[in-house]
């Protein structure tokens, strides 16, 4: 039940209540670009959660086991090399973090060019500069902050609590930019003053979006307690002193 409510609380709390895009202002780029039609923005969020999905699992199997101090395959590979001591390669974090996340952006941007060329099309420039969503890189390296290593962890993540964290990252991303190019689409029948048209509306919907998912502020407490309450129910009161059993 903990477990169950451990992986509950954190794809709530990234998804919603720090929200990529609306509490972090982290991959701005694809959603202030790519929301103007709701179709076009599904498909960014979905490709989006996929990449982050993958480049986050492969950071972390490759922080936890080459780059982390005294990670197990550099520590083998010193050894083998005569060399003394823990390696510690957390240096190159940033390097192949940006290689691993460039990989999974061509291989979505290969299958969307192959069985979707309308997307394909639609997508434009914005596809390949997945690459450089600061989103991506940003969960990359919150996941760096909790693998286990020899240092020590605050909050040491397995493999199934960084997937949980990167597609609920993912899924926040996707339900902040269907939710702009809905109300961009609406706009286009609206009329809107001239000094606000284009990008200045844009950024006034998203602050008030941004406001709006402040209401989910405490959303994960309330949800803890009520998890927590039917376990605690479950738990036969202890009997009074001196009454018979």
């Amino acid at each position: 039940m903990d477990y169950l409510t451990t992986i509950l609380l954190l794809a709530v709390s990234t998804a919603l209540i720090n929200n990529m895009v609306l509490h972090y202002f982290v991959g701005i780029c694809p959603f202030i670009g790519v929301s103007r039609r709701v179709d076009t923005a599904f498909g960014m969020g979905a490709a989006v959660t996929f990449v982050v999905a993958i480049a986050s699992a492969l950071s972390w199997a490759l922080t936890r086991f080459v780059l982390a101090p005294g990670a197990p395959l550099s520590s083998w590979a010193a050894a083998r090399l005569g060399y003394a001591g823990a390696p510690d390669l957390s240096v190159l974090n940033y390097i192949v973090y940006i290689f691993v996340i460039a990989w999974a952006v061509q291989l979505v941007e290969m299958y969307v060019r192959k069985f979707f060329p309308a997307l394909y099309k639609a997508f434009g420039v914005f596809l390949p500069l997945i690459t450089t969503n600061c989103l991506i890189l940003f969960v990359c390296l919150e996941v760096m902050k909790h693998v286990p290593s020899a240092a020590g962890a605050p909050e040491p993540w397995g493999l199934d609590l960084t997937l949980v964290y990167a597609i609920s990252a993912g899924l926040g991303f996707l339900i902040a930019i269907v939710i702009m190019a809905g109300i961009r689409e609406e706009l286009d029948l609206c009329d809107v003053p001239a000094p606000l048209r284009g990008p200045g509306i844009t950024l006034l919907v998203a602050g008030i979006l941004a406001l709006a998912f402040l209401g989910f502020t405490g959303m994960d407490a309330g949800l803890a307690r009520w998890l927590k309450a039917p376990a605690a129910d479950a738990v036969p009161a202890a009997p009074a002193e001196g009454a018979q059993p």
